[in-house]
């Protein structure tokens, strides 16, 4: 039996290019424990802790449309419900979605966990 590591998606709006081209299909792997403790590390998570997701998402993120590299800087241009979507994506897939409280400090919308 094979674990399945690697996940489609499809973004609500997308990643819109310099050439005009939308990137909305994707694919997310699961999270390591390296993947949610490197960031901590970087010192724009530090100075803004929700700069974690930026620096997770683009760690996941396998594909995205046809661009070579996903990195911060693409992660930074989505549009706030591409990032809400990713969110609620990596929750469901690494096993936290169920862990959510809605009295938690986080108010159950990021990816801490809680």
């Amino acid at each position: 039996m094979s674990i399945l590591t690697e996940f489609e998606l499809s973004l609500p709006h997308g990643y819109l290019d310099a050439d005009g081209t939308v990137h909305k299909e994707g694919v997310m792997r699961l999270a390591t424990a390296m993947d949610e403790i490197l960031p901590m590390r970087d010192p724009r998570v530090q100075g803004n802790p929700g700069y974690l997701a930026v620096i997770l998402f683009s760690r996941v993120l396998l594909r995205l449309g046809t661009l070579p590299l996903i990195d911060t800087s693409i992660i930074e241009r989505l549009h706030p419900d591409d990032m809400a979507f990713l969110e609620r994506f990596y929750e469901k897939i690494n096993g936290f979605e169920d862990e959510h409280s809605h009295d938690s400090s986080c108010g159950g919308q990021c990816c801490c966990g809680h």
